[in-house]
């Protein structure tokens, strides 16, 4: 329980379905890795509020090394090594769905129940399977593409067959003091959205000023180091070419950013690793999917081959724009998630 409208809801239907419940509360960040350390301990604070008024107990788990080592480092390293990390990916896979997953079984909890839009069925075969919410708007599976068999097969998803308006309406009707609580946008350890500041406020790394060039090596400008840009990015460049311009490559060993049009941004090829599949274990052969390199994306039509142990090559029928190494890129069948991998 995050200490928002949708866990606390997610609370209610699961008692509502005839459950015993407790209500789990991750500790994940302490005031010398972030600004947002007394937000989160108001969030904590609802969290038990919510518990208290569904005459639920409230458990705090203290997860802020795991976090540290599994989420924010890897953020960190991401940036420096010029790739564009996605943290909620990763504290699905090690926090969500590892570390507390682990924890709550230990205090006898036979499932978790989360506030995700999204929904896990079982197959004909006994094979967990992970479907798009209901709510195409608010459907999270993108971002939990890594859930294995046996972690799906300890999931609730309560939220997956409603709309958000009707979450809301459900905590209005019940009298929860966060029915009106606005969603949270930002990555939960950088408030701000200044990602520059705080790999260097947490790391010490200091980056330095290099070369912006051409594809073909020309020298254009100067830039202020490669974590502050993104493959895509127009805004804030500061240098004027006459004509819109866009990052289309970082290398951090020449500390370089490759600027273009925007025309060179688009990929019919995007290579993924440390994939996780859920229908199967393995693609025998290629098979036709839709698929997405970004959250906020609709899937398009792509061709996916295993093209080694870890490896799925996916091919689009039409280009992608800005497919940026360190992403997911994740697959479907209509509704159902096949699954993922990270961008190289």
């Amino acid at each position: 329980m995050s200490g928002g409208v949708d866990s606390s809801v997610c609370a209610y239907l699961v008692l509502d379905a005839g459950y015993d419940a407790f209500g789990a509360t991750m500790k994940l960040c302490d005031p010398s890795v972030t600004t947002n350390d007394g937000n989160a301990n108001r969030e904590i604070q609802d969290a038990a509020k919510i518990c208290r008024f569904l005459n639920i107990p409230h458990k705090l788990y203290d997860f802020e090394t795991e976090f540290r080592k599994n989420v924010i480092d890897n953020f960190v390293n991401s940036y420096i090594n010029g790739k564009t990390p996605n943290p909620c990916v990763e504290c699905n896979r090690y926090l969500k769905f590892g570390a507390l997953l682990d924890a709550v079984k230990n205090d006898g909890a036979d499932f978790i129940a989360t506030g995700h839009y999204a929904r896990a069925e079982r197959d004909v075969n006994g094979r967990f399977l992970l479907r798009k919410a209901a709510d195409s708007s608010k459907d999270q599976s993108y971002v939990l593409w890594s859930l294995d068999q046996n972690k799906l097969s300890r999931c609730l998803f309560p939220l997956g067959n409603y709309t958000k308006s009707e979450i809301r309406s459900i905590a209005s009707e019940k009298g929860f003091i966060n029915a009106r609580k606005s969603d949270s946008q930002d990555i939960c350890f950088v408030p701000d959205g200044d990602y520059a500041s705080f790999i260097t406020n947490y790391s010490g790394y200091i980056p330095k000023p290099g070369n912006y060039i051409d594809e073909k090596g020309n020298i254009l400008g100067t830039h202020k180091g490669v974590i502050h840009y993104t493959v895509g990015q127009r805004k804030g460049l500061g240098i004027s070419m006459g004509r819109h311009i866009f990052v289309c490559d970082k290398n951090p060993e020449n500390n370089t950013v490759t600027l273009g049009d925007e025309d060179r941004l688009f990929k019919s090829r995007v290579v993924i690793k440390n994939i996780n599949l859920i229908p199967f274990d393995k693609l025998s052969s290629p098979i036709k999917i839709t698929a997405k390199v970004r959250y906020r994306q609709r899937a398009v039509p792509a061709l996916a081959e295993q093209t080694g142990d870890d490896e799925i090559t996916l091919m689009f029928d039409s280009p992608q724009r800005a497919p940026a190494p360190g992403q997911s890129a994740v697959m479907y069948d209509g509704e159902y998630v096949i699954g993922g991998g990270i961008i190289t």
